[in-house]
């Protein structure tokens, strides 16, 4: 009789390890993306020489109304018309001690468009309207010396 090679005793648990290595790399996937999703419909927003601080627009809760280039308007993520922003500005203002809503537009949307949306929003009973812009990046030459003659 020949030499029979002895296969190793079965291990009754599982190996965990390759598990935990594609959970690792998930979670910072996720972690990396969920911020990007969290912010609504993206614009190209006003450029403003002297923008104002609006630390509560980067909230997560806070309520901010898109309007694109194209006419379109957008609560949060979600695409609603002109007529339903009333009713879900106040159903997400029934409950909340601070009634603060922002609204941010396109640089090129049309100015009316705009005033519609910001209409809506007030009548909804809105205390804080924010219109959010960004800061107009102006090089500025240094003035030229002074001659002295």
């Amino acid at each position: 009789m020949g030499y029979k090679p002895k296969a190793p005793p079965i291990m009754a648990e599982p190996n965990v390890i390759p598990m935990a290595d594609i959970m690792l790399v998930l979670l910072i996937i996720f972690m990396v993306v969920t911020p990007m999703l969290q912010h609504g419909f993206t614009v190209d927003m006003a450029k403003v020489e002297n923008p104002e601080e609006m630390q509560a627009a980067d909230r997560d809760d806070a309520i901010l109304i898109a309007v694109t280039r194209d006419g379109r308007y957008f609560l949060g993520t979600t695409q609603v018309s002109l007529d339903d922003i009333t009713g879900k500005v106040k159903d997400l203002l029934s409950n909340r001690l601070d009634k603060t809503v922002f609204v941010k537009s396109d640089a090129r949307a049309k100015y009316g468009t705009v005033v519609k949306a910001v209409d809506e929003v007030r009548s909804a009973g809105v205390d804080n309207l924010g219109l959010l812009t960004e800061k107009l990046e102006t090089t500025r030459k240094a003035p030229p010396p002074p001659t002295g003659q």
